[in-house]
């Protein structure tokens, strides 16, 4: 069939420029040490950045939650699947987050995916203007294009540009959307200027904190907590299958923003609910977030992000500047990284590769994350094998 064929032709093209994405299968609880494909690893490439994803007593709390609210909801939230246990999640988060948002109230989501397509569908129409961070996750670009909105693209952090682009927007509706920590880089959005500026100009600031919920700030409050902000024009988005170690998201807001969402966020809308049991087991994951065990294991994931930063010696590559556990070591070309990312899999270490068109051409990086799970030893293991494979006569 020539339909077929034009897909393997561009499947070879894939194969041609290295960028042909191919998964593996863990055999094992998300954790360190696992096994994948029958072989044990040691890993540094998942979200659960505070080694909550197997934690015993969020397992138990999905057993319980099992127990009592059976295994799927049966239906959208808005006919029959909303859950008294979504219910008791949604009121944890608005009180989670009441030092940083007016009159909040929040909305939990299946995936952050769904969230992020839906904030931003809802909140900016036709008459609306968006002004997208250059590097945005691709779920906001795509939450961008479902808005059928006015799009504006300022460079990375570039706060000037971006006023700029407001003082020239007649929107009726201005949205300014950010990821906070971004993925692939690991650096922080400037939010405190970017706050200042939506508060000036009368738009929305909304904020995607996949990876700063529950690892930044001192209670595990993500990016608003980490700067100290507070404001009616925040709109936040956490993603709770990172740090929280379960699955959905959340969006937190003024309650009138929620309530809009509710009755026009159509991933909300038109979907069965996420399993109540999820939800159950989530209250506990808020808890030990919030409590001194996140205090804790917070702590110590700083310890291993400074000891990694410390013990690298490169020569070749280059570790972006990051202050969280995101660790990225640009390598540059596809094959390059390919290879690199193979040599620390037959040395029993688990780094994915990143490639285009997740970032940019000629970028091609280790993307290395870690957990507080992570021991000391398992981070210097790391770092020796990456300090010998980069050395020229090791390429």
């Amino acid at each position: 069939m020539d339909l077929l064929a034009t897909l393997e032709h561009e499947l070879q093209q894939l194969d041609t420029q290295q960028l042909r994405r191919r998964r593996r299968v863990a055999d094992t609880a998300c954790a360190p040490q696992v096994t994948v494909d029958g072989r044990p690893l040691l890993a540094f490439c998942s979200n659960d950045y505070l080694g909550l994803a197997a934690h015993p007593r969020l397992v138990e709390a999905l057993r319980e939650g099992a127990a009592r609210y059976g295994v799927g909801s049966g239906g959208s939230h808005l006919i029959s699947g909303h859950s008294r246990a979504h219910v008791l999640l949604e009121e944890r988060f608005a009180e989670f987050l009441a030092p940083h948002l007016e009159a909040p109230r929040a909305l939990y989501f299946c995936t952050g995916y769904m969230a992020n397509l839906g904030v931003l569908s809802a909140l900016a129409g036709r008459d609306a203007e968006l002004f997208c961070e250059e590097l945005n996750h691709a779920s906001l670009i795509d939450g961008a294009r479902l808005a059928r909105a006015q799009v504006r693209v300022y460079a990375h952090a570039d706060a000037a540009q971006l006023e700029h682009l407001l003082q020239a927007s007649t929107a009726k509706t201005k949205v300014v959307v950010t990821d906070s920590v971004f993925s692939m880089d690991g650096d922080l959005a400037p939010l405190p200027q970017l706050l200042a500026l939506c508060e000036r100009h009368g738009a929305w600031l909304v904020v995607d904190d996949a990876h700063g919920f529950g690892v930044l700030g001192a209670h595990g409050r993500g990016a608003l907590e980490h700067f100290n902000l507070r404001s009616p024009h925040l709109v936040y988005i956490g993603t709770l299958g990172k740090a929280a170690g379960v699955g959905g998201a959340f969006v937190a807001a003024h309650e009138t923003v929620i309530e809009w969402l509710l009755q026009r966020a159509r991933p909300y809308i038109y979907t069965t609910a996420a399993p109540p049991a999820l939800a159950h087991a989530l209250l506990t994951s808020v808890d030990l977030i919030a409590g001194a065990e996140g205090a804790q294991r917070r702590a110590h994931l700083r310890e291993l992000t400074t000891q990694l930063q410390a013990a690298l010696h490169l020569r070749r590559w280059a570790l972006l500047p990051s202050a969280t556990a995101i660790q990225p070591v640009i390598v540059g070309a596809n094959a390059e990284a390919l290879h690199a990312a193979a040599v620390l899999h037959e040395h029993g270490i688990w780094v994915p590769a990143i490639r285009p068109p997740t970032v940019p051409a000629n970028t091609a990086r280790l993307r290395i994350t870690l957990s507080a799970a992570h021991t000391v030893a398992e981070v210097a293991q790391l770092t020796a094998a990456v300090n010998t494979l980069e050395q020229p006569e090791a390429a």
